[in-house]
C-alpha cells in the first residue's frame, strides 16, 4: 500500500502474539529497510474520520481568517487536551508570529509574540515538510538507542519520518527552559511550502492515544487544504481586480506610449492594487517621480543596484537598508521598494516605494543568545527567558504581500506585452515610412520633371519672333504665375480637389485691378480634381489675358462665366464676352489659342468649342465627370473680393532689407523685386550665421525670411530681429512691415511665384 517517498501507512488493533496485547502500527520505508513502529493500544472504538469531519464542519463556519485560526487552535486543543495550542505563522524571512491560540485556564498567553527564524533552523523546517506530525511525550524522558547502530548497508538508520524518534537535545533544553513537559506539532503546508505550525505545549508529560494523534494529523492536513483554498479565493478575487487594472493599463498605454513615462498616472493606476507612497519610472536613464521617493541621484544608484543584483523578475523588499547602506539616508521617505523590470539589461523599471513604518514588535524573550561551553565545544544556548521583550523596529516599511508581488508580476508581463506591441508597431511604422518615402521621392521626382517639362514647353511655345524680349518675358511670367497660383490653391488643401470659383476669382484679381468688377460668375459650388484644376487654370488665364489685351475687357465690355453640372455628371463651363470691340477670328493661332482650344480635349478627354461672333468671343468647355470630385449643395457665393494692390514703387522707400534665401536664383529674383518696390539696399544671406552677422552690423531695418534653409531654419534670425525690434527706429520699421505684409507678399508673388 505504500506509494511514493515518505509514505506512511497505519494499522490499528493488531494482535502480534496469540493471547497478547493489541498494538497500533506505523509502517514506512527507510532506504532498503522496512521500519515498523508499534505502540500498545490505549484507546479503542475511536472513529477519527467522524471526529475530523465534525471538526472541519465547525471550522467552516468561521467568517474571517482571525476566527478561522482561532477555531483551528480550539479544535486541536479539544482533540489533544494540551494546555496550550498555538497557530504559529512564518513570514518570508523565517521569523514566526503566534496568530491564534487556545489556552487552559491559568496558562500564560503567547498571542502576538514573535520568534526569530533561528528558533526553528532551516534543517528543522525541511523536516517539518517531510514529517507533518511530531510529538515529544516527555521532555525529560529517557532516550533509547537504535539496535543495531548500522543497517544492512552499514549506514545509520534514517529516522526522519519515524514517529517514535528522539529529538535534538538543544530542542529539549529549549522546551525545559519554557517549563514545558510535552509538546506536539502539526505542520501547516500551503502550496507546498511550510506556512506554519500548530504548536502544542503541555506542562506535564502527555501522550495522546495513537488514534487521537492520527486524527490530529488528519485535521492538520484538512486545515491546510482549507486554508489554501481560502487564500486562493482571496488571491483570485484580488488578482482578478489586478487583471482588470492591467487590462486598463495596457489599453491606455497601447493608445499612448507616453503614458508609460507618466509617474503620476502609473502610480494612480497601480496603487489601487499595490498600495505605495511613491512611484518612480526609470526609462533610458530618465527618471520621472510622483509622491514620496528618493531623489534622482539616489534613484540612479538604485537602478544600478537592481541591474547588478536583481534578475528579470519583480523584486520586493521592506528593508532597503539591507541592500545598500545609502538607503539609511532616506529611510523615512522610502524604506520599502517593489521594482517591476520593463526590459532586458540594462533594464528600465517602474519602482513603487513605501515609507518607513515604525512598529513595536513583541518578542518571546530577548533575541540575544549567549555562547557557552558544552559537551561538544562552544555553542549557542537556547534562550532561558521567555518573558515578553519589545523592540522598536525602524527603517522598514509595510511588507509587500505575496499576492501583491504576484499582481506586480502580472503588471510586468502586461507592460512588457505593451512595449513589445509598441516596438512592433514602431518597426512597422518605420518600414511603412521608408516605403512612403521611396514612393514620395519617386512621385516628387515625377512631378518636378513634369513641371520642368511644362515650363520648358511654355518657354518654347511662348517664343514668337514678333515679340520683343520684354514682351516675351512678361507673357512667360504671366503663364508661370497662373500655374503657381493654381498650385498654391491645390497645395493649401494638401493637393486635394479645389473649388472652381476660387480659380476664377484668383485669375480675375491677378490682372484686372478695378476692371475685376466687370467679370461676373455664377454656378454650382463644385470641387474639381487637381489635374483638371491645373488645366483649367491655364485655360482661364489665357482667356482672361486675351480679353484684357484684345477682347471685351480691353474696352468697356464685360465677361460672364457660368458653369453647371449636366445630368451625365460632366461639368459645363461657359465663357461669354460682350460690349467690347468687334471681334474677328484670329488669322494666326498662337500658343494661347492652342491652350484654349486643345488643353481640355487633349489632357482631360473633354470638349472645347470657341466661337468668334462680332459681339464678343464665346467658349464652352465640357470637363468629364471623372474629374468632378464633389458638388456642394449650396451655390458658390459671390465672396467679397480682396483689395487689389498695384505695385507701389515706394512701399519700401529708403529701407535697408535683409533677404534670407538659400537659393541663389530665387535670391537674385527677390532682390530685384525688393529694389523695384523702393528698397534702398538689399543684403542677401543663405544661412543663419551670415544673417546674424549682417544683423549685428546694425544697418538692417527689416527682413524677408525663407523659413527652411537647407538643414536649418530661420527661427533664430527672427528671434534676433524681434529682440532688436524694441529699439524705436527698428520697431517702427518692423511695425510698418507687419502692416504691409499682405501687400508685400502679393507684390513679391507677381515677381517671383516661388518666393512667398
Amino acid at each position: 500500500m505504500l506509494r511514493g517517498d515518505d509514505a506512511i501507512e497505519r494499522a490499528f488493533g493488531l494482535t502480534l502474539v496469540p493471547g497478547g496485547p493489541m498494538y497500533d502500527a506505523s509502517i514506512h520505508f527507510s532506504g532498503r529497510s522496512i521500519v515498523i513502529e508499534l505502540e500498545a493500544v490505549s484507546q479503542t472504538g475511536f472513529d477519527a474520520a467522524t471526529l475530523v469531519r465534525g471538526m472541519m464542519s465547525r471550522l467552516g463556519e468561521a467568517q474571517d481568517m482571525t476566527r478561522f485560526f482561532a477555531e483551528g487552535a480550539r479544535q486541536v486543543r479539544a482533540l489533544t487536551d494540551f494546555d496550550r495550542v498555538m497557530v504559529y505563522r512564518f513570514d518570508r524571512e523565517g521569523s514566526g508570529e503566534v496568530v491564534a491560540e487556545s489556552l487552559k485556564q491559568g496558562v500564560d498567553s503567547f498571542l502576538g509574540l514573535h520568534y526569530p527564524a533561528s528558533d526553528i533552523p532551516m534543517q528543522a523546517r525541511a523536516l517539518y515538510l517531510r514529517s507533518t506530525f511530531r510529538i515529544i511525550a516527555d521532555v525529560k524522558g529517557n532516550v533509547v538507542p537504535i539496535v543495531p547502530t548500522l543497517d544492512i548497508d552499514r549506514q545509520p538508520l534514517d529516522q526522519s519520518i519515524s514517529i517514535l524518534r528522539a529529538v535534538s537535545p538543544i530542542h529539549l533544553e529549549y522546551l525545559r527552559n519554557m517549563g514545558v513537559g510535552a509538546s506536539l506539532s502539526i505542520s501547516i503546508i500551503v502550496d507546498g511550502r511550510l506556512w506554519g505550525l500548530f504548536a502544542c505545549h503541555h506542562y506535564s508529560p502527555r501522550l495522546p492515544s495513537f488514534a487521537q494523534r492520527i486524527a490530529a494529523e488528519l485535521f492538520g492536513q484538512m486545515f491546510s487544504l482549507t486554508l489554501e483554498g481560502r487564500e486562493r479565493r482571496a488571491g483570485s478575487d484580488y488578482e482578478a481586480q489586478a487583471r482588470a487594472i492591467a487590462d486598463r493599463l495596457m489599453a491606455a498605454v497601447a493608445q499612448d506610449g507616453a503614458l508609460l513615462a507618466d509617474a503620476a498616472w502609473l502610480g494612480e493606476i497601480i496603487s489601487t492594487t499595490v498600495p505605495a507612497d511613491g512611484v518612480a519610472v526609470y526609462i533610458n536613464g530618465t527618471v520621472e517621480t510622483s509622491g514620496k521617493t528618493p531623489n534622482r541621484e539616489q534613484l540612479h544608484a538604485l537602478a544600478r543596484l537592481l541591474n547588478t543584483n536583481a534578475g528579470g523578475q519583480v523584486f520586493a523588499t521592506d528593508w532597503l537598508a539591507s541592500l545598500t547602506a545609502d538607503a539609511a539616508d532616506y529611510a523615512a521617505t522610502a524604506s520599502g521598494m517593489l521594482a517591476i523590470p520593463l526590459s532586458r539589461a540594462p533594464r528600465d523599471y517602474v519602482i513603487l516605494f513605501r515609507t518607513e513604518r515604525l512598529r513595536k514588535v513583541r518578542w518571546g524573550g530577548n533575541l540575544q543568545k549567549e555562547i557557552e561551553l558544552g559537551p561538544n565545544g562552544p555553542r549557542l544556548t537556547p534562550r532561558k527567558s521567555f518573558e515578553e521583550w519589545s523592540e522598536l523596529v525602524k527603517g522598514r516599511s509595510e511588507p509587500f504581500t505575496a499576492a501583491q508581488i504576484r499582481v506586480a508580476e502580472t503588471l510586468r508581463v502586461a507592460l512588457l506585452e505593451v512595449l513589445l506591441r509598441l516596438s512592433e508597431t514602431a518597426g512597422d511604422d518605420r518600414r511603412r515610412a521608408a516605403d512612403r518615402q521611396v514612393i514620395l521621392i519617386a512621385e516628387l521626382n515625377h512631378r518636378v520633371r513634369n513641371i520642368l517639362a511644362l515650363i520648358r514647353g511654355l518657354i518654347s511655345q511662348t517664343r514668337d519672333s514678333s515679340l520683343s524680349a520684354e514682351a516675351f518675358v512678361a507673357t512667360l511670367d504671366d503663364r508661370v504665375q497662373a500655374l503657381a497660383r493654381a498650385h498654391d490653391q491645390l497645395t493649401s488643401d494638401r493637393w486635394g480637389p479645389a473649388r472652381l470659383i476660387d480659380l476664377i476669382r484668383t485669375e480675375s484679381e491677378a490682372y484686372l485691378g478695378e476692371r475685376r468688377q466687370r467679370v461676373t460668375h455664377s454656378g454650382v459650388n463644385v470641387l474639381i480634381d487637381p489635374t483638371a484644376f491645373t488645366v483649367m487654370a491655364l485655360v482661364i488665364h489665357e482667356l482672361m489675358t486675351n480679353a484684357t489685351k484684345y477682347g471685351a475687357l480691353s474696352d468697356d465690355g464685360s465677361v460672364e462665366i457660368e458653369w453647371e453640372i449636366e445630368p451625365s455628371g460632366s461639368l459645363i463651363v461657359k465663357w461669354t464676352e460682350s460690349g467690347g470691340p468687334l471681334v474677328e477670328p484670329p488669322s494666326h493661332r498662337g500658343f494661347g489659342s492652342t491652350i484654349i482650344e486643345n488643353s481640355v480635349p487633349y489632357d482631360l478627354g473633354g470638349t472645347a468649342q470657341v466661337e468668334y461672333p462680332a459681339g464678343g468671343l464665346t467658349a464652352r468647355f465640357c470637363i468629364p465627370s471623372r474629374y468632378i470630385a464633389h458638388v456642394l449643395e449650396d451655390y458658390a457665393p459671390a465672396l467679397p473680393i480682396a483689395p487689389k494692390y498695384m505695385i507701389e514703387s515706394d512701399l519700401l522707400a529708403g529701407e535697408i532689407v535683409l533677404l534670407v534665401e538659400d537659393s541663389m536664383i530665387i535670391a537674385l529674383d527677390g532682390e530685384d523685386a525688393l529694389i523695384d518696390i523702393g528698397a534702398r539696399e538689399v543684403f542677401t544671406a543663405p544661412s543663419v550665421v551670415r544673417s546674424l552677422a549682417l544683423i549685428e552690423e546694425g544697418r538692417i531695418s527689416f527682413a524677408v525670411l525663407d523659413y527652411n534653409l537647407g538643414g536649418e531654419t530661420s527661427v533664430s534670425i527672427a528671434e534676433q530681429l524681434l529682440a532688436r525690434g524694441y529699439r524705436s527706429s527698428s520697431r517702427q520699421a518692423m511695425e510698418r512691415l507687419w502692416n504691409c505684409r499682405d501687400r508685400l507678399k502679393a507684390q513679391l508673388s507677381l515677381r517671383s511665384p516661388i518666393m512667398p
